[in-house]
């Protein structure tokens, strides 16, 4: 979650990488797991923290959603392939801790290196795996930080059906209102751009929208969105409408746009904002109408410490 869109070939992969099965206990039946909370207060975990993984509930209180990144094409990594290395008791524990702390566990897929359009992945199949992966570990959910910033530049649509295609798939295993099911775009894909001729997130957004419980939407590395005007009503070029009421002006539901902002300066090239002035943004798109939330990238330089300060006493 670290790159601009103006750097769209730096990481771009001319090989084939199709989706492989992750090791994982054997997935039990389907049960009703997470009724995806509103507003949401999500925090993603990719640094080692510990042998338990996470850390313990208190460290995180005020969030209620933990993402675990990430699950790559070639399988869980970092923070999603320790939890899925737990035991199954110990899964248990955490997230019988978690649930009564409030915090629902998902993972996150992809990430910053995964290119899954480019590297001609098969949406169904990586769909199926990813969802197998939340079964079989008994999550709540999954996260989508598609980073395909090659296809989504070619502006041929092939990006936006392959997300569209991918969703659509995680959905029919993981029902909605069973499940949460989020993606984490760019901001400025969420804007009209002659550099993603084929519309990136606002196309998504009308072909599957309506099964994508929130946005995490990604409000840094862009040069952009470092105070509140910028953030919340103007963001100027090279990206113009890709604020967060300018987001709302291009259709997208304004329930549906969670703020996200690095937890440091170190956890992003830039956007960074403390997080006392960003409660100050907070605050005013709370009084604007806005209540969807905030996401942190990531612990453990956003923690509950953090959360409190950037909600800026317009959340409890």
């Amino acid at each position: 979650m670290i790159f601009s869109v103006s750097a769209a070939l730096a990481l771009a992969s001319l090989n084939s990488v199709l989706a492989v099965p992750v090791a994982s206990n054997s997935a039990g039946p389907l049960v009703t797991r997470a009724t995806a909370p509103s507003p949401a207060f999500v925090i993603y975990t990719d640094k080692f923290v510990s042998a338990d993984v996470l850390p313990p509930a208190t460290q995180l209180a005020g969030f209620n959603v933990v993402a675990l990144s990430f699950l790559t094409l070639a399988g869980a990594r970092d923070q999603a392939q320790a939890f899925a290395a737990l035991t199954a008791d110990q899964r248990t524990a955490k997230k019988t801790e978690y649930s009564q702390a409030g915090i629902n566990i998902i993972v996150s897929a992809f990430g910053e290196t995964d290119t899954p359009t480019t590297s001609g992945a098969d949406p169904v199949g990586t769909a199926n795996t990813m969802a197998q992966f939340v079964l079989a570990n008994g999550l709540d959910g999954i996260d989508v930080d598609y980073e395909d910033l090659q296809a989504m530049n070619k502006g041929d649509g092939a990006a936006e059906q392959w997300v569209s295609q991918f969703t659509t798939t995680l959905r029919q295993t993981l029902p909605q209102g069973q499940f949460i099911l989020t993606h984490a775009p760019l901001a400025p894909w969420l804007s009209p751009n002659a550099q993603f001729a084929a519309g990136a997130y606002l196309t998504v957004d009308k072909n599957v929208g309506s099964l994508i419980d929130w946005y995490n939407i990604q409000f840094y590395n862009q040069g952009l969105y470092t105070d509140c005007n910028g953030l919340l009503n103007a963001a100027g070029a090279p990206f113009p409408g890709s604020s967060l009421f300018e987001i709302v002006k291009n259709g997208v539901s304004i329930n549906k746009l969670v703020i996200g902002k690095p937890g440091s300066a170190a956890d992003a090239t830039n956007g960074f904002m403390d997080p006392a002035t960003l409660g100050t943004c907070v605050a005013q798109a709370k009084a604007q109408g806005w209540n969807a939330g905030i996401m942190a990238f990531e612990f453990p330089e956003a923690d509950s410490t953090w959360i409190a300060a950037a909600k800026g006493g317009a959340f409890q």
